[in-house]
């Protein structure tokens, strides 16, 4: 490898980023909120009687756009700097029965979880609403989530054969239903689990691995009847009002992940992140890059509003190929892109499969992925379900195209740091839709400072 060059991040007239090698990495990061716990306190909240306060919730553009779409239903929030610079939610709670018909189509922007868990929550209502959102999200499948909303009784209406959004929704008079998802899904699961807060019986969803189980942990903490028994879940209809929720947001592992990356391929580096929630349907990360022979420490695990948070020590590492598939997907699918930059610095061949998931994210995950990581160098094979990637060569800095992806601009942005010359990451802006301040603390941790 070339020697490191003193990082340079400038933005262009074209919304660019431009990174360079680093001798070394050093730094300590807390991580913005996650942005799953972010997007269900809001919607929760707004079904709670009373007011919920969250701290540390992620103002990144699609958590912006779930309060966007509460203000359309009529629910007040407020969102308060606090001294550390993180965010405070607060939401008047309407009740399961205080939401307001819309007086326009609500815009979910590029969120696909506030399009599907919306979908759960308005079916229950006795009015029409429509859901749409930009033009990626507009191409984003719906109808694991029409297909068993109609089967509780809701009416639901969407383009190309109920296939694609917008979204019509007649809600109202549901009925509980037991339903079987095709794929581990944590974003069609509660859809149907919100839903079934307004049916009349038990919902119950049988899923084939587990998913992310954010929605169950905060419904039970607010006084729902949600009941766990191995990949089943079933809920009951309150009898009581939901309880508003206090709770401080954990640190996002998906925003943790590139840190962590970053940390065991870079030769010279020692990165710790702060407060970050390593609920056990999301670890699937950490466990990967154990495997991989990854130095990460976890460092003082404790509670925080009901879910298990840890600091985690990253330093550099030897990694070995491996195989990701089955049971581990759902619990890392978002993490996948960066895993394969991991993957390209290990020694050996990884492989990634059934995560056919990937295809139908912000882009198509498994041909972006793949794209840009052969534009910086790296021997990647793209397969229907995943990639095989041939550890061991060298990178060299591209101009890498983000195609409005977050994730995947963080990913070449890591590599970056590592690759021989001038990467340059465009629509960098992008970030924003999950991490606001990811371009300041890669500064950070690079030791200089962003222009």
């Amino acid at each position: 490898m070339a020697p490191p060059q003193r990082l340079t991040m400038a933005a262009t007239a074209s919304d660019a980023r431009i990174v360079r090698p680093v001798a070394r990495l050093r730094g300590t990061i807390v991580p913005p909120g996650d942005k799953s716990i972010s997007h269900r306190v809001a919607m929760l909240g707004a079904l709670a009687e009373g007011e919920t306060v969250a701290e540390n919730f992620l103002p990144g553009a699609d958590c912006l756009s779930t309060l966007a779409i509460l203000r359309s239903l009529s629910v007040e929030s407020a969102l308060e700097p606090l001294p550390d610079g993180r965010i405070r939610l607060s939401v008047r709670g309407m009740g399961l029965r205080g939401l307001r018909e819309p007086a326009d189509i609500l815009d979910a922007g590029n969120s696909g979880t506030s399009l599907r868990l919306f979908s759960g929550i308005l079916a229950g209502q006795p009015f029409l609403s429509v859901l749409t959102g930009d033009a990626s999200l507009r191409s984003r499948p719906i109808g694991r989530v029409v297909e068993p909303l109609r089967q509780m009784g809701a009416q639901l209406w969407a383009r190309d054969g109920d296939r694609l959004p917008p979204l019509a929704i007649r809600g109202g008079a549901l009925r509980g239903i037991d339903y079987a998802t095709p794929v581990a899904s944590a974003q069609v699961k509660s859809a149907i689990l919100l839903a079934g807060l307004f049916a009349t019986g038990e919902t119950r969803v049988h899923e084939p691995a587990a998913s992310r189980d954010h929605t169950e942990r905060m419904l039970r903490a607010m006084g729902a009847d949600v009941r766990t028994a191995g990949t089943s879940i079933s809920v009951r209809p309150p009898t009581e009002p939901l309880r508003p929720l206090r709770l401080r947001v954990p640190g996002d592992i998906s925003a943790a992940a590139f840190w962590l990356v970053a940390a065991l391929v870079h030769p010279d580096a020692e990165i710790t992140v702060r407060g970050v929630g390593i609920n056990p349907t999301r670890t699937g990360i950490i466990d990967a890059l154990h495997a991989m022979g990854g130095q990460i420490e976890v460092r003082n695990p404790r509670e925080e509003g009901g879910e298990p948070v840890a600091d985690l020590v990253a330093r550099s590492s030897r990694l070995r190929g491996t195989v990701i598939a089955g049971d581990l997907i759902p619990r890392l699918i978002d993490e996948i892109p960066v895993l394969a930059l991991a993957a390209a610095f290990a020694e050996g061949d990884t492989i990634i499969a059934d995560a056919a998931e990937l295809r139908v994210k912000e882009s198509d995950r498994i041909a972006t992925t793949a794209r840009e990581l052969r534009r910086l160098g790296a021997e990647v094979e793209e397969r229907p379900d995943g990639l095989v990637i041939h550890g061991g060569t060298r990178l060299r800095g591209a101009a890498c195209a983000s195609d409005g992806d977050h994730r995947l601009a963080m990913t070449v942005a890591v590599a970056g740091l590592l690759a021989e010359g001038e990467t340059v990451v465009e629509d960098a802006g992008c970030v924003n839709v999950s991490y606001p301040t990811f371009w300041h603390d890669l500064a950070a941790i690079a030791g200089a400072s962003s222009a």
